[in-house]
């Protein structure tokens, strides 16, 4: 089983990277912009050609979500025109594609956890963006699974955690808002997920049905609840104090609710799925 990493730099792909050793049958390759541009199609071509993959999972996104409001150009190559070419070419060489997605396709409307048939309705450009992505997937190779997140985070890169223990160390006391609430997802859980899928298949090929499934952690908190755990788990002192998003304007509108329901993706890969402050604690952990 060879399989294609591509974004291999970002919290996903890292995460990925740490589990290698769990799967020594199977041959990685990790990429990123400086060995595979993946809005290159002669250059997605050529590699597909010569290292012809089984399974390409595609971790690579532009996820700075404020400045795609300027940048669209950018943020529609990387999260739709690439992850196109990349299920093109994947279809071509008859590998399945594993594309990851975004809990932003959603308005954050709805007051029960999202379902994948629920009507999307993406409020900024990321979002936009990333729907484009999902669709043209689907599109390209019919054996893709799209896999939509939310809320990321890990050891590795920026991400909440990472920064909510910074700017604690800098002021000591911080406003975060309670009036978007998702649930926070462990990379390092998801890349577990994304890899026990493809084992899956390799064992019972049947059982790999593509389509659109759903997975971040269990639990449901707030930006605020989240912030708190931080803190509590890290034994760090902070004063967090609770603040509505209005006060926090930003160019990109955020879900306020993306909770997101992982019933389709525990039924039919026999997934567990970890509490959100359980994961928290092995991720805090590391990071110590």
């Amino acid at each position: 089983m060879k399989i294609l990493v591509t974004g291999a730099y970002g919290q996903l792909g890292n995460e990925l990277n740490c589990l290698t050793s769990d799967y020594p049958d199977w041959e990685f390759i990790f990429t990123d912009i400086d060995s595979l541009d993946i809005t290159n199609e002669e250059s997605v071509n050529k590699f597909f050609i010569k290292n012809k993959p089984d399974f390409v999972i595609n971790c690579a996104a532009y996820t700075a979500v404020d400045k795609a409001e300027n940048d669209t150009e950018t943020a529609e190559k990387v999260n739709a025109e690439a992850p196109r070419i990349l299920a093109k070419y994947s279809n071509k060489s008859r590998a399945k594609l594993i594309h990851v997605s975004t809990d932003y396709v959603f308005d954050g409307n709805a007051s029960k956890p999202y379902i994948e048939t629920d009507q999307v309705s993406p409020q900024s450009i990321y979002g936009k963006t990333k729907l484009k992505g999902e669709l043209l997937c689907a599109a390209e190779n019919h054996e893709t699974v799209i896999i939509r997140t939310s809320w990321l985070y890990s050891a590795f890169g920026n991400n909440f955690v990472k920064t909510m223990l910074r700017l604690a160390g800098e002021r000591g006391k911080l406003n975060v808002v309670f009036d978007q609430v998702g649930t926070p997802t462990y990379a390092a859980d998801l890349a577990k997920a994304i890899l026990s899928v493809i084992k899956l298949m390799e064992k019972e090929p049947e059982r790999f049905i593509p389509g659109i499934y759903h997975y971040s952690n269990e639990g449901v908190a707030s930006w605020y609840d989240f912030a708190k755990a931080v803190f509590e788990i890290s034994e760090v002192k902070c004063t967090v104090s609770p603040v509505r998003s209005v006060e926090f304007p930003t160019p990109a509108k955020r879900p306020e609710y993306s909770v997101l329901d992982k019933s389709k993706i525990r039924n039919t890969f026999g997934i567990t799925v970890p509490y959100w402050r359980d994961s928290l604690k092995i991720c805090v952990e590391r990071l110590k």
